[in-house]
């Protein structure tokens, strides 16, 4: 017979959000917090000329900075305050959690609890300072020479004092960017740095089509081909959801317990263990790792004379890892099988999980509580992440390597197509746990106030 806590969650319904006061705060509160990311993505940098920076990007589509432009939701292409958008955090987070596995005093501090993630959280923030001042000086660099070929000039007065106010500049849009999303997660829906990369994928949506438009229009991409990446998007799509809910569940035997009325009943339960249990991260820490060494390398690119060593080397680098080159695919599937890996370890202890299971008496049937239980959880997510890295690196490389073959823009790449609907899924199922919370309140309050009648 079902429970009533069965009952309420298989009666879920949206019914009730206008009375989940708190559900509803924090929903305004996350778009309203959207709303300012995208303000701030149409403000520029000082001393940048807008309309000349427009025309010469427009010279420049189809390289790597698109797919960084993707991210930031434009905001590289308009070089707003937060051109540099969550990137510098993400490969910052990426170096503290790698330290962190690492070397032994850093491991201690993860350890030790809130204490010692605040910390960590300190390093991360330092680093993110550091790579953004490194970025921010380069792509100034680079806008100072951006378009010298064309006779165009993008920044209205080049020099030292340009750079240093745009270094500056760009720092604070970041760490504001970083604020903005700590304050999503804790008073907001979802995970903050997540849903503002989805928002800026999401803004791109209308340029996509506009640029789809204008390419049927103009007789350089065929309809076959757009029928096509509709329908691979949608099956896409279809797969990701299938793959992001797909999970091996390890059946968990407790000892019998006497019940009320006086009979020995043995409690059954289970373990999921998610197909992919990284979730969108690998893919993310993948691009951003990326992207990283390819900003600098672009832009400094652009300031460089080709017939010098250092320069013929830049650009050697640079057409190996354009995007869709052989090269740049295989890196960024080795990223994605890494991170898969590595990311499963950091959120899945399966030490700590065989310790609890232990002590609250429960183990798996067939094998010995302890060390065994703790080989076998080891060994099963083992083989689950080899299929979960498998799975992310089909939908993320090969829709890629067909963009880029095709050129179509790339808001319909794989990578996008992945945060968006993991972010969707993830932010949906929150808002669902509060609105189950919110009916358990009324169930105990009701129970409550029949107890005082009686």
């Amino acid at each position: 017979m079902a429970s009533r806590a069965d009952n309420i969650a298989s009666n879920l319904s949206l019914a009730n959000f206008s009375k989940a006061t708190e559900l509803k705060n924090r929903i305004w509160f996350t778009i309203g917090a959207l709303v300012v990311f995208r303000f701030l993505s149409f403000v520029p940098l000082p001393g940048v000329n807008p309309l000349i920076l427009s025309s010469l990007y427009d010279q420049t589509r189809g390289g790597i900075l698109d797919l960084f432009n993707t991210f930031s939701g434009g905001s590289l292409e308009r070089m707003s305050l937060i051109a540099l958008g969550v990137m510098p955090y993400i490969t910052s987070s990426i170096v503290v959690q790698l330290a962190a596995a690492l070397h032994p005093s850093l491991a201690a501090l993860k350890k030790e609890g809130g204490a010692g993630r605040q910390k960590l959280n300190q390093y991360t923030r330092y680093g993110t300072v550091f790579l953004c001042a490194i970025q921010g000086w380069f792509l100034a660099a680079g806008l100072e020479s951006f378009g010298a070929q064309s006779g165009l000039q993008a920044v209205v007065d080049p020099g030292i004092m340009f750079r240093i106010v745009a270094v500056i500049s760009l720092v604070g849009g970041t760490m504001f960017l970083m604020w903005l999303g700590e304050q999503i997660t804790s008073r907001g829906i979802g995970n903050g740095v997540s849903l503002i990369i989805m928002a800026g994928i999401v803004a791109q949506f209308p340029t996509f089509v506009t640029n789809m438009g204008k390419g049927y229009s103009e007789g350089s991409i065929a309809t076959g081909t757009i029928i096509g990446f509709l329908v691979g998007g949608i099956a896409v799509i279809l797969f990701i959801c299938f793959m992001e809910r797909a999970q091996r569940r390890l059946l968990i035997q407790y000892p019998k317990r006497a019940t009320q009325r006086g009979m020995m009943q043995a409690d059954r339960s289970h373990l999921p263990l998610k197909l992919n249990t990284a979730g969108v991260i690998p893919p993310i820490f993948a691009s951003s790792l990326l992207l990283l060494p390819l900003t600098i390398t672009q832009f400094a690119g652009n300031s460089v004379s080709t017939d010098t060593t250092f320069g013929s080397i830049l650009q050697t680098i640079l057409q190996y890892l354009q995007h869709g080159q052989p090269i740049y695919m295989a890196l960024y599937a080795a990223g994605i099988i890494f991170f898969s890996f590595f990311y499963t370890a950091i959120v899945f202890n399966p030490e700590e999980t065989a310790e609890n299971l232990k002590r609250n008496g429960g183990f798996i049937p067939g094998i010995r509580p302890g060390k065994r239980t703790e080989e076998y959880l080891d060994f099963v997510l083992t083989r689950i992440t080899v299929i979960g890295a498998m799975y992310l690196t089909i939908v993320c490389v090969i829709p890629e390597w067909g963009i880029a073959q095709t050129g179509v823009p790339l808001f319909l790449g794989g990578t996008s197509l992945l945060i968006v609907v993991n972010v969707t899924v993830d932010t949906i199922s929150q808002i669902q746990s509060h609105l189950l919370a919110h009916q358990y309140g009324d169930l105990i309050k009701k129970a409550k106030l029949k107890g005082r009648l009686r």
